[in-house]
């Protein structure tokens, strides 16, 4: 009884704080449009340079604009343009790129214009590319440019650096430059066949105006003004954010090549959206509601329009994957997805207990991976909600390997024991935990949140390594502390999902790259070997040359075990009966922009 009290407790709660109605009415009497979401991690900020949480980038993501994204229902990815009038000039030899802006495009209105109305121009986005390179910005995302090899912005970084002086945003530097008013060039030092995949993604090539970031300094965080189609209307930190619809949002009217051939549901969408003028809706409030319990009883209750299932209450809501009868009767509608995000866990290369390439080290590894039962995972976690992992790339990106089967996808404790024994991990302290080879202490730290899913996985580590003697203990912060901790090298194991923001697996490759370290690099493995076989990969156009390459990175990736790979999540979206117009693309985030809500 005292559970059920809780839960009833709990969920009144979260009803009392989080009840917004569906609609409120206008200054024109009309009934507005209100998209009532949440999310399960609070928010960092929204300036995309600094961010990386799903919160955070999906909320800035519809408030800013990259030169070109991905068509909403087309699979597999079509790129097209978004504020570029057409998909870029790209040279033949993959080194030089021009990119031409539509005129007539608008930020939404700030103090920081003094009154002015202020077009999107060429300029913007070579400043925001630079601000990158800006030593006083904090950012994992550089080395997308600096893999690439963007002419001149290394240097004028390393000046910055050694002079200890302001980075020049005003030198000129052959290798990004606008033309005119209206167009920008890149040029690189080496070819890069997929590069123009970045100026699709938010976080990498998002226009923001220089006179708004020198107008806010350090708290430009807490002012994100971009030309997207929602502005940032009110943010309580890590409890409730409100867009709502950007006025100065030029006419967009919806276009699509179209739905793939079988999928219902996308050809539904089509049909809705066919000639809509976009946005739709007049405001989108999203709630920070960290447990699965309270988020899905909001939505359940009828205080949210769309969410993300959590995969606790898999078996209610879509029991053997059809939706459940009482939530069938309510008209909600279920969207899944799969093959476009990782589960997976990083090991320290760095770190004394983990970390390393000698032949023990690598063994010890093994033991954890093998030790560790991603099948149970999956089965008591994610309710089954999730397919294997045999590497670190999802079946949706290029460089997949469907056939491969890996010691990642088959738990197998006593092969973890002989490994131990085998390489001098034979010795025991006084509570039968194993000792390293030279007799000293053995323990493994892994870090994680602090939800109830997240003491479920703690759980299912605690039990699976002290089968094989391994102690482990655990720390946990939250999100964006972990993070922090990550780019700064002080977490030994830790574990997330990456949701992609590309179609080609180069990314996941990345994070094993060497330069990478202290960036998408949290296992800050270096490996030589590795690093010729992606630095060579990159260069080539996408066939069966470049796909070799890649399955030998992958491979020499889990010989050394920098990263553990667990599942592909699938994700389920539930949407009330009202709400038109949603699908979740795997490589976008500004949804909302197509979403309605019906008021009648």
């Amino acid at each position: 009884m005292s559970t059920k009290r809780g839960f009833l407790t709990q969920a009144a709660a979260v009803a009392c704080w989080l009840h917004t109605p569906a609609f409120a009415e206008g200054v024109d009497g009309k009934k507005l449009k209100i998209l009532r979401t949440a999310f399960n991690s609070a928010e960092v900020g929204f300036d995309l340079p600094q961010v990386s949480d799903q919160t955070s980038v999906t909320v800035a993501s519809n408030i800013f604009e990259p030169p070109l994204t991905y068509d909403y229902l087309a699979r597999p990815a079509v790129l097209k343009p978004l504020t570029a009038a057409g998909l870029p000039e790209v040279s033949a030899d993959f080194k030089h790129f021009v990119f031409s802006i539509r005129p007539g495009i608008f930020f939404s209105d700030d103090a920081a214009f003094k009154g002015q109305p202020r077009e999107l121009v060429a300029e913007d986005y070579v400043y925001s590319i630079k601000r990158f390179y800006d030593p006083r910005i904090k950012t994992e995302h550089l080395y997308q440019f600096e893999t690439a090899k963007v002419l001149g912005l290394s240097e004028l970084r390393q000046q910055a650096l050694k002079s200890k002086q302001a980075f020049d945003y005003d030198r000129p530097v052959t290798g990004l430059r606008a033309l005119d008013r209206y167009r920008f060039e890149v040029r690189l030092a080496e070819p890069d066949p997929r590069f123009v995949h970045l100026f699709a993604n938010a976080n990498y090539a998002s226009a923001v105006a220089r006179e708004v970031v020198e107008a806010y300094g350090d708290d430009i965080a807490a002012h994100p003004v971009g030309t997207g189609p929602f502005r940032l209307k009110s943010w309580r930190r890590s409890s409730l954010i409100v867009l709502e619809r950007n006025p100065s949002f030029r006419t967009q009217v919806f276009e699509s090549v179209g739905a793939p051939a079988g999928h219902a549901q996308a050809a539904g969408v089509a049909s809705y959206l066919a000639g809509k003028q976009l946005p739709m809706l007049d405001e989108v409030h999203v709630s920070v509601i960290s447990e699965n319990q309270p988020r899905w009883l909001a939505f359940a209750g009828g205080d949210l329009d769309l969410v993300e299932m959590p995969t606790s209450v898999a078996r209610l809501a879509m029991p053997n994957g059809r939706l459940a009868p009482n939530l069938q009767k309510q008209g909600v509608q279920a969207f899944a997805s799969h093959g476009a995000d990782i589960a997976f866990s990083y090991f320290n290369m760095e770190d004394a207990q983990i970390g390393g390439y000698s032949p023990e080290k690598v063994a010890l590894r093994r033991a954890v991976v093998l030790a560790y039962d991603n099948a149970e995972e999956t089965r008591l976690v994610y309710q089954g909600q999730a397919l294997p992992a045999q590497s670190m790339l999802p079946a949706m990106l290029y460089g997949h390997e469907a056939e491969l089967r890996s010691e990642a996808g088959q738990a197998d404790p006593a092969r973890a024991q002989a490994l131990l024994d085998l390489y001098g991990y034979d010795k025991r302290d006084a509570e039968g935990y194993r000792l390293h080879p030279d007799g000293s202490p053995l323990i493994l730290r892994r870090a994680g949140g602090e939800t109830a899913r997240d003491r479920q996985v703690q759980e299912l580590w605690k039990k699976r390594m002290d089968a094989v003697g391994l102690r482990m203990q655990f720390e946990t912060a939250t999100f964006g502390e972990l993070i922090k901790k990550a780019l700064a090298g002080q977490l030994m194991i830790w574990g997330y999902v990456w949701d992609l923001g590309s179609p080609d697996g180069d990314f996941l490759l990345g994070m094993g790259y060497g330069p990478n370290a202290g960036q998408s690099n949290d296992a800050r493995f270096k490996l030589a070997a590795f690093d010729r076989l992606y630095e060579r990969q990159r260069l080539l156009p996408d066939g069966p040359e470049r796909l070799a390459l890649m399955h030998q990175a992958t491979r020499l990736m889990l010989a050394y075990l920098p990263y553990h790979p667990h599942n592909y999540p699938i994700r389920v979206d539930m949407a009330a009966a009202k709400v038109r117009g949603y699908l979740r693309h795997p490589f976008t985030r500004d949804r909302w922009r197509f979403v309605d809500v019906l008021t009648t």
